[in-house]
């Protein structure tokens, strides 16, 4: 981690605790919460478009506290198991986001407007893909019965920016805090509060009962989630002072196990194999997870040699990506062949072969078979990302922004998405699009006000299309409107606090 993300993450923490604080100092003495009745309607305490606003929000907040990855292959992948699950959920209703943290830590969580995400570390711990799906399906059910929704009802009078805050806060604080300078920022009371609030034995007693129906539903093995629970919970005890993060967010005892297994034992044992797309995610991250390329090259060349794998397919596959990451193109491009040989059609292989062409010079070789397989497979939109990066190296960036304006309008808020049509636009000259574009990066990292000045400047520009002009007022309208709210709280906050303090 660089020095600035530490500092980034860190005063993102002090403004979190801050308002905990100040709400918690108003309601009771430290470490007593008052949580609402689990009973109540969480239907009536926020309109659905108020919680995708939410939603955002607290998007944003996750983006300027955690590494979001946006990786498209490894987004994509998460995202395919993760609506497989919401599919089979006959409550499931409404927008799903499924993400993933590129840290080391076993955990996942749920936030408002179907946001959830998965650590990297706990897709590497996860020994088959049904644990993994037990896990999505633990935060699903979640969502769909809204226990978030319900722990915040007595901060409702809150503005969406100021509830986003607390809620990123209390979700997240004890999982930033994880470095040690960050835990002291932290304190007790938001670690007791994200306890208290988020994961209550009521409410994962409860995502455990529905999350088991989903796995079966879906076809996933229904014991997963007791053998994966079981598993985190000997290894905590062996290692007593490196207990995974899931076992502190979401407390495992024996008795929860047990019941796990008891629900388990109405569906029956589902055998699944798991699919290839997790086994090369995990080579993926594997790959990812070594500092340095000779050391992953090094790793996937040892496992190769002596069998020391559960898919040749995915070892071969980390294994080109490391060659890759090392500068060994020629080797890398010998591994894809024999991949792609065997699985032509599977985007994983193809974009690593298109990527190792782009680096080879091969541009319109890139070009030409990214073409062929968007053709085969329209709806991927990993490809279209992949031809745009292409059509951008080769000096076509008004066709790279139709590409991935076509993307950002089906993944509205993507920082990557916008950070790449801001490049296009700048090489194609357009100042007006290549500022609110950046506006849009920021905006989705978290920073506001900069991203405010980004769509002024860009109105500035001369022979803005009175179209392009009319849509950046929309948004400017509305993010100063946000903004607003969010100085007014926090004025509201500063009162708060001298109150207290008098």
């Amino acid at each position: 981690m660089t020095l600035q993300t530490h500092r980034r993450r860190l005063r993102r923490i002090l403004a979190a605790t801050a308002v905990l604080a100040l709400i918690c100092a108003g309601q009771a003495p430290a470490q007593t919460f008052d949580l609402p009745d689990l009973g109540s309607s969480a239907d009536t305490l926020m309109s659905s478009g108020a919680e995708i606003r939410l939603g955002k929000a607290f998007m944003r907040s996750v983006r300027e506290s955690l590494p979001v990855l946006d990786d498209p292959i490894l987004t994509s992948y998460i995202e395919s198991l993760g609506l497989s699950l919401v599919a089979a959920d006959p409550s499931a209703s409404g927008r799903f986001t499924f993400f993933v943290i590129d840290e080391p830590l076993v955990n996942a969580f749920a936030g408002p407007g179907g946001y959830v995400g998965v650590y990297a570390g706990l897709m590497l711990a996860a020994e088959t893909e049904s644990e993994l799906a037990a896990v999505l399906a633990h935060e699903i059910a979640h969502v769909t019965q809204r226990h978030l929704m319900r722990s915040i009802e007595d901060q409702s009078k809150l503005s969406i920016p100021a509830t986003a805050l607390l809620v990123a806060a209390a979700i997240l604080g004890a999982q930033v805090s994880a470095d040690a300078g960050a835990a002291a920022i932290a304190g007790i009371q938001a670690a007791a509060l994200q306890r208290q609030i988020n994961f209550t034995r009521d409410n994962e007693k409860e995502a455990d009962r529905l999350g088991i129906a989903t796995l079966a539903n879906a076809g996933f093995d229904p014991y997963a989630m007791a053998g994966f629970f079981e598993r985190l919970a000997k290894s905590s005890r062996v290692y007593e002072n490196k207990a995974p993060e899931f076992l502190r967010t979401h407390p495992v005892n024996t008795n929860r196990i047990a019941d796990a297994l008891d629900r388990a034992d109405d569906f029956g044992a589902r055998q699944r194999p798991d699919g290839l797309r997790f086994q090369l995610a995990r080579a993926k991250l594997r790959q990812r997870s070594y500092d340095r390329a000779e050391q992953a090259v090094s790793h996937f060349r040892a496992t190769l040699r002596e069998g020391r794998h559960r898919n040749e397919t995915a070892e071969r596959y980390g294994y080109a990506l490391a060659l890759e990451r090392a500068g060994r193109f020629a080797q890398a491009k010998t591994e894809t062949a024999s991949l792609l040989a065997a699985h032509p059609s599977l985007q994983e292989f193809i974009l690593l072969d298109a990527r190792l062409d782009l680096k080879q010079g091969q541009t319109e070789r890139a070009l030409q078979h990214l073409r062929q397989a968007i053709s085969l497979s329209g709806q991927s939109w990993p490809l279209r990302i992949a031809y745009a990066k292409a059509l951008i190296a080769a000096k076509r960036p008004n066709k790279a922004m139709d590409e991935l304006m076509t993307v950002a309008r089906l993944r509205p808020g993507n920082a990557m998405l916008y950070e790449l049509l801001e490049q296009a636009a700048l090489k194609a000259g357009n100042r007006a699009a290549t500022h609110r574009f950046r506006a849009e990066k920021l905006y989705a990292e978290g920073d506001v006000e900069p991203a405010i000045r980004q769509l002024e400047i860009a109105l500035r520009q001369r022979d803005i299309p009175y179209h392009d002009a009319a849509q950046i007022q929309a948004r400017l309208d509305t993010w100063r409107e946000e903004e607003r709210d969010r100085k007014r709280d926090k004025k509201g906050r500063a009162e708060t606090s001298l109150q207290v303090l008098r």
